[in-house]
């Protein structure tokens, strides 16, 4: 069979070497097949009907399958190249469902949850495919935390574990899918076996990244519990645990970057920069941060960052200011938001009050102290005096409401 290059396919058929290498990876050019970084398509393939044009509107399926079998399309190999985020999600026309996740999905990383919720309910009100109903329900979710909204949280749930499951695989994405929007809010109380020991066997290969970002978030969660006495593991206490959960991210975001999963790669990097921080160790936090930036800035997924203006305070802001100031403006309102609904959301499920009037050092200072720390350890792990730690706890406990140092972490 005799074969063209990317470059002359583009040129043949009138569009950029990107679209050609999109078509290509989404599998919608028969026969093309991968050498390396370059793609060889057959000389007689034929070229994919563009979606967006009224005939193919007119001929393309609104009901195709998703092309990828997960839960969040910008965590697979769709989205491997920086500043593309607006040209993969057109490249999908042909496939009504999945563009309108994509353009959703983008629109969250953006911070843009109006827009969210309006493509969640289209959704559902069309009565999707499985994976599309999986999807709209996690967007769901995921506006119900910026909103603090506690009833569109549990109908989020509702509606996931309402998916149209066929076979014992289809089950098990229900199950991770509501245990990916458990441990948004640090919930680990009703995991599934499997989960809690990483093993995911179970999901199509598609969903591993995500499961890789929401498995990190589960450590995180845990090992927090743990240092809060919260939840109680034999011989282990303090941030010991939470010490041990970076030797299991740092390889996940190894796999991530040699795969060019980016923004499965972004929130494993965010969530290890968290765990550094509350370590201790703000050098590896910091670098994480920087690469996190990289990868976000680009198509200006300022959504995904405000997502950690609450663990990552004054450590966000520093990197991303030092890289573009106007981003850091726009980031700043979202995590006010994102913080704010976070909190109510997070206190309702919990029937507790978070307090959001805390800044960002009071917080560092209440959470080691809910950690068991000594007002000299707490001074040591955040290079501050004596005195200025006893100062941020006393002002911690006046806007507690003064309650003592041994149930901050109810408040945080």
């Amino acid at each position: 069979m005799d074969y063209l290059k990317i470059q002359e396919v583009a040129e043949k058929w009138g569009v950029s070497v990107r679209s050609a290498q999109l078509m290509c990876a989404s599998g919608k050019i028969e026969g093309a097949v991968r050498f390396g970084r370059d793609w060889m398509i057959p000389k007689d393939a034929k070229k994919p009907m563009d979606g967006r044009t009224r005939l193919g509107r007119s001929q393309q399926d609104e009901d195709m399958p998703m092309l990828r079998k997960t839960p969040f399309l910008f965590m697979s190999d769709l989205f491997t190249q920086l500043g593309t985020a607006d040209e993969v999600a057109k490249q999908y026309a042909y496939n009504n469902e999945m563009q309108i996740l994509l353009e959703a999905e983008v629109a969250y990383f953006r911070g843009d949850i109006d827009k969210v919720y309006e493509y969640a309910n289209y959704l559902f009100s069309k009565h999707s495919g499985f994976y599309a109903v999986i999807s709209a329900g996690m967007m769901f979710a995921f506006c119900a935390i910026w909103k603090g909204d506690l009833e569109m949280w549990r109908r989020a749930k509702i509606h996931i574990a309402a998916a149209p499951a066929v076979t014992d695989e289809d089950r098990d994405i229900v199950s991770f899918s509501i245990t990916a929007v458990d441990s948004m809010l640090y919930d680990v109380q009703n995991f599934p076996e499997w989960f809690k020991k990483g093993c995911f066997e179970c999901l199509h290969k598609d969903s591993l990244p995500a499961a890789s970002v929401f498995y990190a978030k589960y450590l995180y969660a845990t090992a927090y519990a743990v240092a809060t006495k919260e939840q109680q593991l034999e011989g282990v206490q303090g941030l010991s645990l939470m010490q041990l959960v970076t030797l299991i991210v740092e390889p996940l975001i190894s796999w991530t970057q040699g795969y060019k999963i980016l923004l499965a790669e972004a929130y494993l990097r965010l969530t290890c920069a968290s765990i550094y921080r509350l370590c201790g160790n703000e050098e590896e936090a910091i670098q994480h941060i920087k690469r996190a930036i990289s990868i976000t800035l680009p198509d200006r997924f300022y959504g995904l960052l405000a997502e950690y203006g609450r663990t990552l305070g004054v450590l966000l802001e520093e990197q991303v200011m030092a890289v573009d100031p106007a981003a850091w403006e726009e980031i700043k309102v979202m995590a006010k938001v994102c913080t704010e609904g976070w909190s109510r959301l997070s206190g309702g499920v919990r029937g507790k009050t978070i307090v959001t009037t805390l800044t960002s050092k009071q917080r560092d200072v209440a959470k080691l102290a809910s950690f068991g720390m000594s007002n000299k350890e707490i001074a040591a792990k955040l290079d501050m005096s004596l005195a200025g730690v006893k100062q941020a706890l006393l002002a911690v406990s006046d806007k507690l409401g003064g309650v003592s140092r041994d149930r901050f972490a109810a408040y945080l």
